[in-house]
């Protein structure tokens, strides 16, 4: 099987002159320059004593460097450990402790840190600008070598370490690739580190945020439309989240495709999109941490009957289940398997609670609730446990929250369940409280809640921080 140090190689040797990356500073980098920073990279730090199978924990700006640290490490055989950004110093501190890394890679004040974290002290330091070094010739890594260590968000609990290995990056890159080939060269603002990656090793360009993607919340939509059009992005890879932004500040040339996941997708919001640019594509991508992409959607394969099984309570369609992955439905619960499905965590103990083991087969439950239709296509209902109780019957949320997003004046809700009551809580305006009541009654919901601002996930603030929420009940 090929891996992305390959197909890298490729795309240098295709488009050597082409923009591989633009930074959040507007500096752009060709593919050969990137690869001419890997090479400089990865010579002085095998001259510093980096060897195959050597962790290294990485705190990097989002960047043209930080790519090409990553791609040096691979030569190396060295493993990167890549903390979950939305947790801040606590998420790199996890890291640190979970992985216990042989050396850290910093850039910029990042590196201070390494004064006064007790767990980055005695550890290699490693700098993107050191002075370059011969790379001597090296085995490339074998497809079953750990290319890096992620994180899930830790929304559920603390985040959980995800080792990668080079096989399945490359598994995770034939499974994506076909979603975003094109015939033409494209220019993609791309929010999704991962999809960065694809686009590096595709010989496609990646136009990165210039904002923080923690962020999100402080952005000005005005910020987000000026940036795309300075840099000529045809194509946009982002969170929901920012697709409202797109609405707001209206979308413009040259765009021509939205590709969205990483929260719930509604049709309400496709509508709004198209309403700013009829014309415009928009295909929604449905994964998780551990398994992306699962299934994918194109807006144009929604039918009448499709909305009005959404509107009903069908829950929220995602298309068919990608090429190369298993998909099964077990009481209620959406499962996966598959060469780019993770089977397993870095602590073992964290796989009887989501991995499944049947022989060879590794099955990842996903935790989200979801059904098949007669199609194969998949549709989702909500998460598993957050079902609750109206008329006498457990309901998921997307079954009420798909219909509840077209009454007038609601931009977020969630059905929750307070003091043992169904409860739909609705951000939006509160001159329609009166209106939301008389609706959610028809529904068999008793309650309804306004509130200024729904909490979100740091993540993407795509999907709704149900657990905050709870509290705040």
């Amino acid at each position: 099987m090929s891996d992305l140090l390959r197909d890298f190689a490729a795309a240098v040797e295709r488009y050597p002159d082409r923009v591989a990356l633009v930074d959040g500073k507007g500096r752009a980098v060709t593919f050969a320059e990137l690869d001419a920073r890997r090479v400089r990279f990865a010579g002085a730090w095998h001259r510093k004593g980096i060897r195959a199978g050597d962790k290294v924990l990485v705190a990097m700006s989002v960047d043209a460097d930080l790519y090409a640290a990553l791609a040096a490490l691979w030569t190396l055989g060295a493993t990167a450990v890549l903390p979950e950004p939305a947790l801040g110093l606590a998420g790199l501190r996890h890291a640190a402790r979970v992985t216990r890394p042989r050396a850290f890679c910093s850039a910029g004040l990042y590196g201070l840190l390494r004064w006064v974290l007790p767990e980055l002290w005695g550890l290699r330091h490693l700098r993107p600008n050191g002075q370059s070094a011969p790379v001597p010739d090296m085995a490339p890594p074998a497809g079953t070598d750990i290319a890096l260590i992620s994180f899930t968000s830790g929304t559920t609990g603390p985040p959980k370490a995800i080792p990668r290995s080079h096989d399945f990056l490359a598994a995770q890159h034939s499974a994506i690739a076909p979603l975003l080939r094109s015939a033409q060269a494209e220019r993609d603002l791309v929010a999704f580190p991962v999809f960065v990656l694809i686009n590096i090793a595709s010989g496609q360009t990646s136009v990165l945020p210039n904002w923080k993607m923690s962020r999100l919340d402080a952005l000005d939509p005005a910020q987000l439309r000026d940036w795309m059009h300075k840099n000529r992005v045809t194509r946009a890879l982002v969170p929901p989240s920012l697709c409202e932004m797109l609405v707001q500040a209206g979308a413009d040339a040259p765009l021509h495709t939205v590709f969205t996941g990483g929260g719930p997708v509604f049709p309400e919001l496709i509508d709004r999109m198209h309403a700013v640019r009829p014309d415009l594509r928009v295909c929604c991508v449905y994964g998780s941490t551990e398994a992306e992409p699962i299934a994918h959607l194109d807006a144009t394969e929604i039918t009448s009957d499709d909305r009005v099984a959404m509107d009903g309570g069908q829950g929220l369609l995602v298309g068919h289940p990608v090429a190369g992955i298993d998909l099964r439905i077990h009481k209620d619960e959406i499962q996966v398997a598959g060469a780019h499905v993770n089977r397993g965590y870095l602590d073992p103990a964290h796989d009887a609670q989501n991995k499944i083991r049947d022989g060879v087969i590794v099955w990842h439950r996903t935790g989200d609730a979801g059904r098949l239709d007669a199609q194969g296509r998949l549709w989702l209902l909500g998460r598993m446990g957050t079902d609750v109780k109206i008329a006498g019957r457990m309901c998921y949320p997307f079954a009420v929250e798909g219909a509840a997003r077209q009454w007038p004046g609601v931009r977020q809700c969630a059905l929750m369940a307070a003091q043992d009551t169904a409860c739909l809580v609705i951000e939006g305006d509160k001159a329609q409280v009166a209106v939301w009541q008389t609706r959610a009654s028809a529904l068999g919901i008793a309650r309804v809640v306004h509130v200024a601002s729904m909490p979100m996930d740091k993540r993407h603030r795509s999907k709704i921080d149900r657990n905050a929420l709870q509290a705040l009940l």
